[in-house]
């Protein structure tokens, strides 16, 4: 098999080694339950408290503020339907129409049952369309909004502090889904953010699979999503899962430090190059503004050919990328956000979505490179589109 070339990190990310190292402990000599009464029991309760410090100096939050889930779509979920049932009757919730499947499914089923939803458009270049929030904000009536900070396909950000500003004047409760934002740029700060609610997952910054975070302001009206224990103060039902929140918090000591020393800095001029690179091939479009996003996305679309064959091929470089979010890519729709963003037909359904890390390094970018022009010519030969 070839060399691994990864550069799918907005799907899943290695989880680091030191982050393993930490969590392993609590697998063979220190597994009890962190609400036991007994000692074996109660030292455990204190690393998750350490760790819950841990995310909360991330998130610029009090420790209290912090609740572990299992995932950043239980999170979302959490915050979406628990926060609609506290304000009652008569709630519109306010979205966009780019979000990510865990916030646009919650939704859908909310319109259902009835509860009125708006959903925002975005510019042809992925960002807000601001005017349109506004306007929503103005409807009367208990309203929360619920939008992601950046981008899970392009990488577009979207103006996450002025708009939770904006929400807290016209008196709606304003949830982020942060999960691809976390870690990733800098401002992801509580303390000088009005946001009422954040989901994130660990396991797009390095910490496993299976471990989740919703941060909740104190006084924000949201009721329990899981019910059947007195674990996370009520909020959040289930035996806490001592390894994971252990990896997570030292995931988000190690990302708080990358957020300060340069390394995103070094990530995207990594995605530059192989933006540079890319372009060079005929026909080729960056997908999303090309100043707010992410440092370490590339949403590239090649016309006239099919994402999911530029894939296989790629995976034959030992090149591992994705054509859409991971959650709906073994979809043969075409990206929900590129149709929002009116992308051309021939754009639609040859996209790929190249996402960079900390272990990203110049011969990953290299690889695929070396690929992808003799990738597209091939499959342009062959494409029904007759280019």
């Amino acid at each position: 098999m070839s060399e691994l070339h990864y550069l799918d990190n907005n799907a899943t990310t290695m989880p680091a080694p030191e982050v393993v190292d930490a969590m392993m402990p609590f697998f063979r000599d220190r597994w009890g339950n962190a609400s036991s009464m007994y000692e074996f029991g109660g030292s455990v309760r204190r690393d998750v408290e350490d760790a819950r410090a841990k995310v909360a100096a991330f998130l610029g939050c009090e420790p209290r503020e912090v609740v572990f889930t299992s995932c950043g779509s239980e999170s979302d979920n959490h915050a979406i339907f628990g926060t609609v049932e506290a304000l009652g009757p008569g709630a519109t919730v306010i979205t966009t129409k780019v979000e990510h499947p865990a916030v646009i499914q919650p939704c859908k089923a909310l319109e259902q049952r009835g509860v009125r939803v708006v959903w925002l458009p975005v510019h042809n270049d992925g960002t807000l369309d601001m005017d349109a929030y506004k306007a929503a904000l103005a409807m009367p009536g208990p309203k929360l909004v619920t939008m992601m900070w950046a981008n899970n396909e392009t990488g577009v950000l979207f103006p996450i502090p002025e708009c939770a500003a904006l929400a807290k004047a016209a008196g709606a409760v304003f949830h982020t889904d942060a999960t691809q934002a976390v870690g990733k740029i800098d401002g992801v700060d509580m303390a000088k953010v009005p946001a009422d609610m954040l989901s994130f997952s660990g396991h797009k910054i390095h910490a496993p699979k299976g471990i989740g975070v919703l941060f909740v302001r104190r006084g924000t009206p949201v009721r329990p999503f899981l019910l059947g224990g007195h674990q996370e103060s009520g909020r959040r039902a289930g035996t806490e899962n001592v390894p994971y929140i252990v990896g997570l918090g030292k995931a988000c000591e190690m990302a708080a430090v990358e957020v300060r020393d340069g390394t995103l800095s070094r990530i995207a001029a990594l995605r530059d190059r192989l933006q540079a690179g890319l372009l060079r091939i005929p026909d080729t479009v960056v997908n999303g503004n090309l100043e707010a996003r992410l440092p370490n996305t590339l949403n590239v679309s090649f016309p006239y050919i099919e994402g999911e064959a530029m894939l296989y091929h790629l995976g034959d470089a030992g090149v591992c990328a994705s054509s859409g979010s991971a959650c709906t890519s073994g979809s043969l729709e075409p990206s929900h956000v590129l149709r929002a963003m009116d992308a051309p037909f021939t754009s639609l359904h040859g996209s790929l979505r190249f996402s960079l890390s900390r272990y990203t390094n110049d011969a990953d970018v290299d690889a695929v490179l070396d690929a992808m022009p003799g990738i597209v010519k091939t499959l342009r030969e062959l494409s029904p589109y007759g280019h």
